[in-house]
């Protein structure tokens, strides 16, 4: 069974002032598609404190998969996708770029998230949008492609033939 950890950035969240219903809602489709969930963090918009957390995760191999929800925008707290790319040894460009593209049918201002996607060891670490609705439907656009993705990933893919 593949793991996930998930990972919410959110400075309200962090100090209880604000209900986290982005975790749940990205637990709640993981856990459809049959990840494990390993573990489920809140943490404040701290560059150094989200990239220690997504290094630690990765290094001591608890997941395969590291969600972030938040923490995507223009605000200057907005850091996730600097942390996430201060700690990934690829880049996988290709993942926030469907999410944007899909996004987009959706809602104009996709264009806005900065979200970003990589590979360090053998985790995938892939941002997500802020909002439950956001992630509901960036995720479940994405689920199946990631499980492929980290089965090459991890060894474990039969072939590797696109589907």
């Amino acid at each position: 069974m593949k793991r996930v950890a998930i990972i919410t950035a959110s400075d309200s969240g962090y100090r209880g002032q604000r209900e986290d219903l982005s975790g749940p809602a990205a637990r709640e489709i993981v856990e459809k598609a049959g990840y494990e969930v390993v573990s489920m963090d809140i943490l404040p918009d701290d560059q150094v404190m989200l990239a220690g957390k997504l290094q630690e995760i990765a290094d001591t191999g608890k997941a395969e998969l590291i969600l972030t929800t938040g923490g995507t925008g223009f605000s200057e707290r907005d850091i996730t996708p600097e942390a996430t790319e201060e700690v990934i040894e690829r880049k996988v460009p290709g993942i926030p770029e469907a999410i944007r593209a899909y996004s987009m049918t959706i809602t104009k201002r996709a264009m806005l998230s900065r979200g970003t996607a990589g590979i360090r060891g053998k985790t995938l670490i892939v941002n997500l949008p802020g909002s439950p609705k956001a992630v509901k439907e960036c995720l479940e656009y994405i689920i199946d492609a990631l499980g492929h993705g980290i089965e090459i990933l991890t060894g474990e893919a039969s072939d590797c033939a696109r589907k």
